[in-house]
């Protein structure tokens, strides 16, 4: 968070390992992010990761990534990455296939 409270946008491209695929991550990823005004998208990789992109106030991205650490009670995270990027612009969150 920058100072006097005002957030600037960040992005940030996560990819999740563990237990992750078929125990509603993508779908209460997507509510996490919405609840929390982020931007972005979430999906299901081939090697049974979880890929996202989380677009917004820093302090809120921040919140989805500390989320992402835990996911849906069924979920079992083993690990997340993280790189930051330069905000692209996007809009509204959508889970893609």
């Amino acid at each position: 968070m920058t100072a006097g409270g005002d957030d600037a946008r960040v992005r940030a491209h996560v990819f999740v390992s563990g237990r992750v695929q078929g125990v509603t991550y993508r779908a209460t990823t997507r509510r996490e992010a919405i609840e929390r005004a982020v931007d972005g998208w979430v999906r299901n990789l081939d090697d049974g990761r979880v890929e996202a992109v989380f677009e917004g106030p820093e302090s809120a991205v921040e919140e989805i990534l500390e989320y992402c650490h835990e996911g849906p009670t069924r979920a079992r995270v083993d690990g997340v990455t993280v790189e930051h990027e330069s905000p692209e612009g996007i809009t509204g969150f959508e889970i893609r296939r």
